[in-house]
């Protein structure tokens, strides 16, 4: 069987469960009624001139964030093809609710995707528009040599519509009361132990970590590495991988300087708002904690942020990819009825239209889009809050990076192995070993 037709099968069994589960209660299943499915093609021959299109649009960022802004401007601007913002969650619940959508007509004619492994169970499903069959958008022309990273079979299923970014927050008072200067650049994990733990105290966490953040150094390092080794077997014992999670458990159990890794999943940690409260130094994260930290009404705070970049394992590893790139890859949905007002209302998202997006961090990849206006736009009102010199060296440097393509199946099992080891339910050595074993059954596959 196919990835395509086991996909789709694995889905139906999902949906008829849910389906049957339901059946006798007054299930509103996802508000949008219950569209019949359609065959797949574009505009309906049936459509009358004068019809007025309407599509949705799902994405993870909250509306009140941009999108809404954004859907608004859209709307205004075009009568006749009307956009609806639907929010999903960027988990796996989330992403099955908009994976059922898409498989089944439920209205989803546009959305947003945020890893390569998602896009491509899409792309296996059949709900992704090729768009090599466009001929009027130059992705690589408009976004750069970076959105390469995001072709499926040398093709595009979708546009990567902004610049990523993952790096680590700092506090820059608590900097500067322990005499600790702004990290450089090519700084390490030894580093970083270091400074959290000079900068722990009572109630304040040296190193808080996002969970999208979590595996940055070791998702740059195989990226740098090479997810195999050279007679093709699993690179996912490697020693730089070992060294650095060895770190992190000492800074969990030895130094005490970052939250147990139970504590943190088990509590639930809102990682950012405790470093905006200023209960951490330092929190590993991405460009989208600008949307909290520039709401100065829900999230006060009168310390300056400085930023810093994912460190390295070693100072001699020549070979590290930064988390970043391109992402938000925007795709059609191949079940779409209307996919040629999507594939309008797409172009012009990524080259100007997601805009007001700027503000909460999500930073415009076209160059169609002035990077003034968009860090204009980032920074209104709260230019006091950063430390200009870092934000400009990290925020808006140049590094080389990367977006991991390795099977979910094998990140899944990678993640259960340790996750073992941070619970201190197997060592070290025995959670290198089961990485590389289950990622091997996934290359023989």
């Amino acid at each position: 069987m196919n990835k395509k037709k086991w996909y789709s099968a694995a889905l139906s069994l999902t949906l008829l469960t849910t389906i049957l589960a339901g059946c006798g209660g007054n299930n509103a299943g996802n508000g949008n009624g219950a569209a019949a499915p359609n065959t797949g093609g574009t505009e309906s021959a049936s459509n009358k001139p004068a019809d007025k299109v309407k599509l949705s649009l799902w994405g993870a960022v909250p509306a009140e964030a941009g999108p809404q802004a954004v859907i608004d401007n859209w709307n205004k601007e075009n009568p006749d093809i009307q956009v609806e913002y639907v929010r999903y969650v960027n988990d796996d619940p989330g992403n099955l609710k908009l994976d059922t959508a898409l498989l089944t007509g439920q209205g989803a004619d546009l959305y947003i995707n945020y890893t390569v492994n998602r896009l491509q169970k899409r792309v296996d499903a059949g709900v992704a528009v090729d768009l090599s069959t466009k001929s009027d958008y130059d992705i690589d022309g408009q976004m750069g040599a970076d959105a390469a990273q995001w072709k499926i079979g040398d093709k595009y299923y979708g546009i990567p519509t902004k610049k990523n970014m993952l790096f680590i927050w700092l506090n820059k008072q608590m900097l500067d009361d322990a005499g600790l200067p702004v990290p450089p650049v090519d700084w390490t994990w030894s580093d970083l132990r270091e400074y959290a733990a000079k900068l722990k105290k009572d109630n304040v966490y040296g190193l808080l970590q996002h969970d999208a953040a979590f595996t940055a150094t070791i998702d740059g390092t195989i990226a740098g590495l090479g997810v195999t080794k050279a007679d093709g077997t699993s690179n996912f014992n490697n020693d730089l991988w070992k060294e650095q999670l060895q770190i992190l458990h000492d800074m969990m159990f030895t130094d005490k300087s970052t939250p147990e890794y139970g504590e943190q999943v088990t509590s639930k940690m809102p990682v950012d708002t405790m470093f905006l409260k200023g209960e951490a130094a330092m929190l590993s994260a991405g460009e989208f904690i600008f949307r909290n930290a520039n709401n100065l009404t829900e999230y006060p705070h009168d310390f300056k942020i400085a930023f810093a970049t994912i460190p390295k394992v070693s100072a001699d590893q020549q070979d590290f990819k930064y988390p970043g790139g391109l992402g938000d890859v925007l795709s059609v949905n191949a079940k779409s009825k209307h996919q040629d007002a999507a594939w309008k209302f797409a172009k012009w998202y990524a080259d100007g239209g997601m805009l007001p997006m700027a503000s909460g961090g999500r930073i415009p990849s076209s160059k169609s889009v002035d990077n003034q206006q968009a860090m204009d736009l980032l920074l209104k009102g709260v230019e006091d809050k950063y430390d200009t010199e870092s934000m400009n060296k990290v925020v808006f440097g140049q590094f080389p990076s990367f977006q991991l393509n390795v099977p979910q199946q094998a990140l899944d099992a990678r993640k259960e192995e340790y996750e073992k080891y941070f619970l201190n339910e197997q060592d070290l050595d025995t959670t290198l070993k089961n990485m590389a074993k289950r990622h091997q059954q996934y290359l023989n596959q």
